[in-house]
């Protein structure tokens, strides 16, 4: 079996635990839900992270998310932004735009969540012009302005040098980022 289809086997199990808590969490009453406002909100964040996967080793980038609140646990967002991922020995970094689309659902106090994203990473490096599939959950905490989560990126479709030293495909990585947000 691949590791990239490992990867959708922990998409598929964070879609069901997403699932699990959003129909065993309390819900919030008619009233709660009739009153609750509403609306769009717009972050810009900061993002770095280790890819697991040689020869790559850190990524940085910034982005941008506009997210629609449908109540006050659950949001639909779309994500865009730069992400550049350093590579060991030479200066031919991979580089990409991502753009994904997701949903949020705040499961502890209306401050913790869990989302889900899947998109799109279009490379921009002159090296690598390739479009890979990205899948990626994430955690967080958000207030009214800030948002902190950690988050684990699979894009199936870019190249990696196995332990055997073959080339194979799929990329994984582990990133924090950092955005402040606010209602438009």
């Amino acid at each position: 079996m691949k590791i990239k289809y490992s990867h959708h086997a922990i998409l598929s199990l964070f879609i069901l635990g997403l699932f699990h808590f959003q129909s065993s969490a309390q819900t919030n009453t008619n009233n709660e839900t009739e009153n609750y406002d509403q609306g769009f909100r717009l972050g810009f964040g900061i993002n770095s992270g280790y890819a697991f996967q040689e020869p790559y080793h850190f990524s940085y980038g910034a982005d941008m998310r506009i997210q629609y609140d449908l109540s006050e646990r659950f949001s639909i967002l779309l994500t865009s932004g730069y992400t550049n991922i350093t590579i060991s020995g030479n200066d031919n970094d991979l580089a990409f735009i991502p753009v994904k689309a997701g949903y949020k659902t705040f499961v502890w106090a209306n401050k913790f969540y869990a989302m889900g994203e899947i998109g799109a990473a279009f490379g921009t490096t002159d090296t690598y012009r390739k479009t890979s599939v990205i899948v990626s959950p994430n955690v967080g905490y958000a207030n009214k302005f800030i948002d902190v989560s950690i988050r684990y990126e699979n894009y199936a479709d870019f190249p990696n040098v196995k332990d055997n030293g073959s080339t194979g495909d799929g990329l994984g990585l582990v990133a924090v980022r950092l955005a402040y947000g606010f209602q438009l």
